[in-house]
C-alpha cells in the first residue's frame, strides 16, 4: 500500500473521538476535522445501547441536523438515493429535510423533498423487493425505482453542503454541545 494511503487509514483509525462536545472544544477543533468530531460524538452515543430513535431524540438540534445530513450524503454519494431509502427504510427522510434547511442549504433540502415524495409514490413497487431482503433483490430495487435521475442532480448540486456545516458549527457552536 502507498505510504500516503497508508498514513492517512493510520491518521484516522487513531483520530481523537469525543464523548463529550461543549463550546470551548468545538472552538478548537480544526475546521477540517469538525464534522467527523461530530460524527464521532453521534456513534459514540449510539453506541451506548439506546435505540437510534432515542439517541437521535436526545441530540442537540445541531448535531441531529449533521448527523441526518451525513447519512443521506454518504449513502446517495455511496449508492445513490435508492441506497439510502434501502438502507434507513427512509425513516428519517423527512427529518433530513429540516437539517438540510438547518444548515440553509436549500438546493439539498428541496431535492431530498422531491426524493421523499418520488419515494412515497413507488413505495409499493418497492416493497417487493425490500420484502425479499436480498443482494439481488436490493440491485432489482434500482430498475424498479426512478430516484437514478435525482441521483445525477444531486452530485451536481453547487452548494458545498460541508462548508455550510462548518460555517453554522462556527457560528452558533452551543448548538452542537452535548454530554
Amino acid at each position: 500500500m502507498d505510504d500516503s494511503i497508508e498514513k492517512a487509514l493510520d491518521d484516522f483509525k487513531n483520530r481523537k473521538t469525543y464523548s463529550s462536545l461543549d463550546v470551548e472544544t468545538l472552538r478548537a477543533i480544526p475546521d477540517e476535522d469538525l464534522e467527523q468530531a461530530i460524527v464521532d460524538y453521534v456513534i459514540h452515543k449510539l453506541k451506548s445501547g439506546s435505540d437510534e430513535d432515542a439517541v437521535l431524540g436526545s441530540l442537540s438540534e445541531g448535531n441531529r441536523a449533521l448527523w441526518l445530513t451525513w447519512i443521506v450524503e454518504g449513502e446517495v454519494n455511496n449508492g445513490g438515493f435508492n441506497q439510502y431509502y434501502w438502507n434507513t427504510d427512509g425513516r428519517h427522510s423527512a427529518k433530513a429535510v429540516t437539517s438540510f434547511k438547518f444548515f440553509a442549504a436549500s438546493q439539498h433540502a428541496d431535492l431530498m423533498r422531491e426524493a421523499n415524495a418520488l419515494r412515497e409514490q413507488e413505495a409499493a413497487a418497492i416493497k417487493e423487493s425490500e420484502d425479499k431482503n436480498t443482494l439481488e433483490a436490493f440491485s432489482e430495487s434500482y430498475e424498479a425505482s426512478k430516484l437514478g435521475p435525482l441521483d445525477d442532480r444531486f452530485y451536481a448540486l453547487t452548494e458545498n453542503l460541508s462548508a455550510l456545516r462548518v460555517a453554522k458549527i462556527r457560528q452558533s457552536p452551543e448548538l452542537f454541545t452535548g454530554n
